[in-house]
């Protein structure tokens, strides 16, 4: 490339820098970069190209301003970009533009901000059930929450793609302005193609959604798994709205393994659900792990075990429409288990009250706006969560919104000794083409860090 065209080029590519403000407005970190809080500064129009190109509204309209984390473009941003520069629908998160800053190789994504996330949201009702603090809120806001949850997802769906990490932080939620109350579908980092993949998902992917949130077929192996992986983690969101804990919370966190058997999570979903009947559940025989269940399970263990019980317990009755619709979301058997085409159409929905396009309805927000954090706060967050999951505790941690573990595959990185300094130039060049190889994957990695939270509590006790 001629060197003076390059560097033309160069200081005409807008920068973030130059277009926002947004120093010291962090407020969210994971292994996957930084979130920032940006506005844009006084006297500069922004050309958004995904709103049939006009420009970005003056005044205090706010964003998003997400950067990926390492140097360059992974796999996964790069998956996500794709996606996102195709998807429009006002349940999903639309991306506004993409920065490419070539002086130190960093990618930033434009997104519109979103005030809230249900995983804020439901961890507020927990400290103000444990504080006997009374939270006025919709009667439909949980019904409002879902619906929006599924119109998403089956805009995704309709579309030939699976989102694959559905939990409450992904689910954002608008604050005050034009879109209140809005429902967004984020994080599109795992999102993939299903219609034609060149080769099973399982083989791309060996391990996809996070545990608490991870439909039984996936735990026991599925090599070829459908939308209803998504369908089984918005049934888990559901539960967790309606009880403010998670369903399935599983303490282990063994978050270095690429093998998808998890004992601890399949023993968690049996004490609430059951143990499958074959009758039930006709091809359980037929997953890869299906043996080394049988190994390790009992199916007498379970005999007591059974949804309704679970979600008695929280004040949720048998013969509510919402514990119809949840049996529908949660059924063990993926071939059975509702659609979100279907759950739309579901009697709970039609109801008094009806879902609204605002899930806060017309009544204020109770809930805080996020903090700002700094690097060493989400140091010393995480090591706090990470003791307090150690014994057994609740942790909390803003930058990686409280979640369990998520995707993380083994990489060993070669280990060396005191005698290092002795090899030979053939050992030397072995070594560094297993660093080079373990850093390519570690580049293509995508996780978020996370933390354990447990409640009792409810959405002011009402029956949603």
């Amino acid at each position: 490339m001629d060197y003076d065209f390059k560097q033309k080029t160069s200081t005409e590519r807008a920068r973030v820098e130059d277009l926002f403000d947004y120093e010291g407005c962090k407020v969210g970190r994971g292994t996957y970069g930084h979130v920032y809080k940006a506005k844009k500064k006084d006297g500069v129009d922004i050309l958004l190209p995904h709103r049939t190109g006009s420009f970005a509204p003056r005044g205090t309209h706010e964003y998003a301003l997400k950067q990926i984390e390492g140097t360059g473009i992974s796999m996964s941003a790069c998956r996500e970009i794709a996606l996102l520069r195709e998807l429009k629908h006002q349940n999903v998160i639309s991306l506004q533009r993409v920065f490419l800053s070539h002086t130190d190789r960093k990618v930033w994504l434009l997104f519109d901000y979103a005030e809230h996330d249900l995983w804020h949201i439901i961890k507020f009702h927990r400290s103000a059930k444990a504080n006997k603090k009374q939270v006025q809120v919709p009667k439909n806001m949980v019904k409002s929450l879902l619906y929006q949850i599924l119109d998403g997802i089956h805009y995704l769906h309709a579309n030939w793609v699976l989102h694959r990490d559905l939990k409450p932080a992904n689910i954002l939620v608008m604050g005050e302005g034009p879109e209140r109350g809005r429902v967004k579908i984020a994080d599109m980092g795992f999102a993939r193609l299903f219609n034609s993949p060149l080769k099973p998902l399982a083989d791309l992917d060996p391990v996809v959604v996070t545990f608490w949130y991870r439909a039984p077929e996936l735990l026991l192996g599925a090599r070829h798994y459908t939308k209803a992986i998504d369908i089984w983690a918005i049934g888990c969101i559901f539960a967790e709205l309606l009880t403010s804990e998670p369903i399935f919370h599983c303490r282990q966190e063994d978050i270095k393994t690429s093998n998808p058997y998890h004992h601890d999570q399949l023993d968690r979903i049996f004490n609430v659900m059951g143990f499958p009947h074959d009758k039930d559940w006709e091809d359980i025989r037929k997953m890869p792990e299906h043996q080394q269940l049988m190994k390790d399970f009992k199916r007498s263990s379970y005999v007591n075990c059974n949804l309704m019980k679970y979600m008695e317990k929280h004040k949720v009755k048998a013969d509510s429409k919402a514990f119809h619709l949840l049996q529908k979301l949660l059924t063990m058997d993926p071939t059975k288990r509702i659609t979100s085409e279907q759950a739309m159409k579901d009697p709970y929905f039609l109801e008094d009250p009806v879902p609204s396009n605002d899930v806060f309805d017309t009544m204020a927000i109770p809930y805080p706006k996020r903090e700002f954090i700094s690097d060493d706060d989400n140091e010393d967050k995480a090591d706090t969560a990470k003791n307090q999951q150690n014994q057994g505790q609740g942790g909390d941690q803003s930058s990686g919104h409280g979640q369990p573990p998520s995707k993380r595959l083994r990489v060993m990185a070669p280990t060396t000794t005191s005698s290092s300094s002795s090899m030979s130039s053939k050992q030397m060049r072995h070594v560094h083409n297993m660093q080079s190889n373990t850093q390519q994957q570690q580049n293509m990695q995508f996780s978020t860090s996370s933390t354990s939270h447990t409640s009792t509590s409810t959405f002011g006790q009402r029956n949603f």
